[in-house]
């Protein structure tokens, strides 16, 4: 046979018959997907990573060193100061230590309290995007809404935490100092030491409360960025604006809607009887604020391209 035919013998063996069935594509192995994360679960690793963080231990510390100075420097002064000198409730201080607290929460709210309660909240999301970490969340998997509600739900837990911790070591230190006595309240009746005790509690409750808006708005702030510094520097200028307009009567319309409205409107809740009036307002504007803020943080970070 000649090389062409021998060729072309070669070439028409190697092509299959046409009525052989073409060979079925191998079937490639299933893959497991990691379990999904239950929400305990993610919830109780997320409260350990926040409260064992150095940088949280160093702002609770922070706070709770404000009654202890209030007490110490009250307990090295010569006299109890004079009615209106100082912050409010610092000359009952005098008949019951248990104003301690009362007065730690007035120095704390406008600045102190905001600035740690910015920084935990602008780092919620921020912060694991800065480090890379909150891809691999995502792909827990935990799901991005319930990553966001575990997220939220822990800087909330910390809202109530920090005026927590400050007003039980002023409580304690103050009885220790200056005694757990009656004292008169705002409305001039004898409050017992108990009821000054559940009184500071109802006060810790509303700073917790007040802190709910902002803490809102740095959650969202945090959705919005990779840079948590950022983040923080944005909520704390929140608070800090929302106080300078509060104080500008040009813009008396405009105060009830802004979340620093009613942060110090808790005198009332040492009057007898108990004046709920600034109470259920404020948590109408805080809870304004976290249903706003809370959803705008939920449609950003659904829809968010996450490439850290």
């Amino acid at each position: 046979m000649s090389p062409v035919d021998t060729s072309a013998t070669g070439r028409a063996a190697d092509k299959p018959p046409a009525d052989k069935p073409a060979d079925k594509p191998a079937v490639e192995p299933a893959v497991d997907k990691p379990p999904r994360v239950s929400g305990g679960r993610l919830l109780r690793s997320e409260v350990q990573l926040v409260f064992r963080r150095r940088r949280t231990v160093a702002l609770l510390a922070a706070l709770v060193a404000i009654p202890v100075l209030i007490a110490v420097a009250l307990q090295l002064s010569s006299g109890p100061p004079a009615p209106g000198d100082g912050p409010p409730f610092l000359d009952q201080v005098a008949q019951s230590g248990a104003f301690v607290a009362a007065t730690s929460i007035v120095v704390a709210i406008p600045l102190f309290l905001p600035l740690t309660i910015a920084v935990v909240a602008g780092d919620s999301i921020a912060g694991e995007a800065s480090n890379g970490t909150l891809r691999y969340l995502l792909l827990a998997p935990a799901g991005r809404t319930r990553l966001l509600v575990v997220k939220s739900a822990v800087v909330l837990l910390f809202c109530v935490v920090a005026p927590a911790a400050m007003s039980l070591v002023g409580l304690v230190l103050g009885n220790l100092l200056f005694g757990a006595a009656d004292a008169a309240g705002l409305s001039g009746d004898v409050l017992t030491s108990g009821d000054l005790t559940v009184r500071i509690g109802l006060l810790t409750l509303y700073a917790a409360l007040s802190m709910v808006g902002l803490a809102s708005v740095g959650i969202f702030v945090s959705t919005v960025t990779d840079v948590p510094v950022g983040a923080m520097a944005t909520t704390i200028v929140v608070a800090v604006a929302s106080q300078i307009l509060g104080g500008l009567s040009q813009l008396d319309w405009l105060h009830p809607w802004l979340l620093t409205n009613a942060w110090l409107e808790f005198a009332d809740l040492l009057r007898s009887p108990i004046v709920w009036d600034s109470f259920v307002s404020n948590a109408i504007l805080q809870g304004g604020y976290a249903a706003v803020f809370l959803t705008l943080a939920w449609a950003r970070f659904t829809t968010k391209d996450v490439l850290s």
